[in-house]
């Protein structure tokens, strides 16, 4: 039935969304519920202009995973439909892209990557369109380990060769776009990357800070705008649901540079996008240690043994900054949940307004208390995939769509990366303060 949908499909895109909703019965049907390319091809226009697409990284980012929402192949099938054509899948493990790809030609999405070749750099495909063995891409795709980006360093500078070999590709990447040391290297180093972008590549580049494109994020961004408010404090909050967590290079803070950097990023970044720039110089942050009593963890399902104490992340971290603007901002990132669900809340505080986004990665809502009224109103908007609408506004603004917009700039995004480095550098002096004072009293005693 999936075959004879795909090509009803191909030939009368409008009968076969009729055909979909009659094996409904009419019901509204999840798209996980669905063939994807299905779907997405029967919504979406099919002129016959191919969509050519590089991607640079092969792993749950890009080709999805159980943990969580993220699958960027998936949105793009869904976007583009048969018109997309992965000519290429940069990857240094070839068996993790091999069977990536042997999962898409098993699936209705499968003529998408029928040509696609895995190589282990970027040079290597630029060799394959000068010889004319692969077509210029239209956009390139990264979900690579920050480690690898973000720089000035031939480790690490693959920004700059993707606009030295492709200044006409438009580039999105995963968040963070570093996770370099010394930290205060990789923060510059990230700054003058997102300044050579903005002045010299000549296409497109975002940076995939999903909740900014949450409707209920938007729909908060809109009534601060249309009541004139000038936002006074930000609150927020992501705790995270470990039991899956089973990466050891997650754990491990000289890897990833911990959960502020790598994960709590999304959440201090939405409260950028609230509060704006925050003033570096008053970050304050406090950590609880993974040596510490509280800290100990009864649900890990992996050998936290083989990771020094020193380098093991720590369990919460509290932080607090003023903004540029006077207003004031706090965060709580917590490795604390079992289970799968995270809680994740960002509130937002203006003179008679309290706006606060809870469960963005779940069933995002929106809980708004305003003049006039002390009961809070709740706004659940369920079904909303910020992921999708990410590269839908992104292939919009590359092809002049009808929803362009890139709410996130490489330039932005670095300034993001600067104040998680801030977090952690402040809660890690406050540890070595704290533990120094508790060796002078067990000596004193």
């Amino acid at each position: 039935m999936t075959l004879r949908l795909f090509t009803s499909i191909q030939r009368s895109p409008c009968l076969a969304v009729t055909r979909v909703a009659r094996l409904s019965g009419g019901r509204s049907i999840p798209l996980r519920d669905l063939p994807l390319l299905a779907v997405l091809v029967a919504i979406h226009h099919q002129d016959g202009d191919e969509f050519h697409a590089l991607l640079i990284g092969a792993g749950y980012a890009m080709f999805g995973t159980p943990e969580g929402p993220w699958n960027m192949t998936a949105r793009l099938e869904r976007k583009l439909g048969a018109r997309l054509k992965v000519d290429a899948v940069i990857e240094t493990n070839p068996p993790r892209a091999e069977a990536a790809l042997a999962k898409k030609r098993e699936s209705v999405a499968k003529d998408v990557y029928q040509n696609s070749v895995i190589l282990a750099s970027v040079e290597e495909f630029r060799e394959k369109v000068n010889s004319g063995d692969a077509k210029e891409p239209r956009a390139i795709f990264v979900a690579t380990p920050p480690l690898f980006r973000g720089g000035l360093q031939p480790i690490n500078n693959l920004e700059i060769k993707l606009n030295q070999l492709f200044p006409n590709a438009a580039i999105f990447l995963e968040k963070p776009v570093a996770t370099g040391v010394p930290y205060e290297q990789s923060v510059g180093d990230a700054k003058e990357v997102g300044r050579l972008l903005a002045t010299k590549h000549k296409a497109p580049v975002g940076i995939g800070y999903v909740l900014r494109y949450l409707k209920a994020v938007q729909e908060m961004k809109r009534i601060i705008e249309d009541n004139n408010l000038t936002v006074m404090a930000t609150n927020a909050r992501f705790v995270t649901a470990y039991e899956l967590a089973i990466k050891t290079e997650w754990w491990n803070k000289s890897i990833m540079q911990g959960p502020i950097i790598e994960q709590g990023t999304h959440i201090c970044d939405l409260a950028r996008y609230f509060g704006g720039e925050v003033d570096i110089e008053t970050v304050c942050a406090h950590a609880l240690e993974a040596h510490e009593k509280p800290g100990q963890l009864s649900k890990k399902n992996f050998d936290e043994s083989v990771i020094p104490d020193d380098l093991r992340i720590p369990r919460a971290t509290s932080a607090s900054w003023k903004y540029e603007s006077g207003a004031v901002g706090t965060m709580l990132h917590a490795t604390a949940l079992h289970g799968v669900d995270y809680a994740i809340e960002l509130e937002v505080y203006a003179d008679g307004y309290q706006l606060i986004l809870s469960d963005p990665f779940g069933t995002p809502a929106l809980h708004i208390r305003k003049p006039g009224s002390d009961v809070i109103e709740v706004h659940p908007t369920p079904g909303d995939d910020p992921y999708f609408t990410e590269i839908d506004r992104f292939i919009d603004t590359i092809e002049n769509g009808p929803n362009p917009q890139i709410l996130s700039t490489y330039e932005d995004a670095a300034r993001t990366y600067e104040l998680t480095w801030a977090i952690r550098n402040s809660s890690e002096e406050s540890t070595r303060r704290t533990d120094e004072k508790r060796k002078r009293k067990a000596g004193g005693a």
